[in-house]
């Protein structure tokens, strides 16, 4: 039997080939961890039910290549850049700038810098990250898919800022829906 949700987010997980996206869908879905995974050739998706303020979040991760086609309909996206590879960290500049071309309007941003428990062989400094997100209006998380390190915590906080976002919209729905059931009963029963 298909377990019971409140809410259904759609994530996607985009940056660089091997920075780890894959890794971190399976360590946050089934809580496990493999050294050699291929690189994603085809789009695959998991899911995971997470509990945020009482409500039961059904988060479908999508992984992806480079299509873009994936970006509408997704309600966050998560960044992932390799902390040992400073060129996936540059080119987080390129994909916020698709996001911006291809995604939803208002879709949530996370950015994640993995692998960091490779600290030894580390190139993007945890303060040059640091800087970014403000400029990008976007959280920023370390992660390790290996040690599971911030892994459930990144995933937690998107879906609780996308649960935020998206009940402040169900109430102005509702505002707006009771404010024009007011004004069309402003008329009645003046007789």
């Amino acid at each position: 039997m298909a377990e019971a949700y409140d809410h259904l987010f759609k994530l996607l997980l985009i940056g660089d080939s091997g920075v780890g996206k894959t890794c971190l869908i399976i360590r946050f879905a089934e809580d496990n961890f493999n050294n050699t995974y291929i690189s994603t050739i085809v789009i695959d998706f998991k899911i995971r039910t997470v509990d945020i303020e009482g409500k039961k979040i059904k988060l479908q991760v999508w992984d992806t290549t480079i299509s873009t086609a994936y970006y509408r309909g997704a309600m966050g996206i998560i960044l992932v850049y390799d902390i040992m590879d400073e060129k996936s960290f540059e080119n987080i500049q390129n994909w916020m700038k698709s996001i911006k071309e291809n995604g939803s309007a208002g879709v949530e941003h996370l950015l994640l810098g993995n692998k960091c428990d490779m600290e030894a062989k580390r190139k993007v400094q945890k303060e040059q990250a640091d800087k970014l997100p403000p400029e990008q209006g976007i959280r920023f998380f370390e992660t390790s898919a290996k040690s599971s390190r911030n892994v459930d915590e990144a995933f937690s906080s998107l879906a609780q800022d996308i649960l935020l976002k998206s009940g402040g919209e169900e109430k102005r729905k509702k505002q707006k829906g009771k404010e024009g059931r007011e004004r069309k009963g402003e008329g009645r029963g003046m007789d």
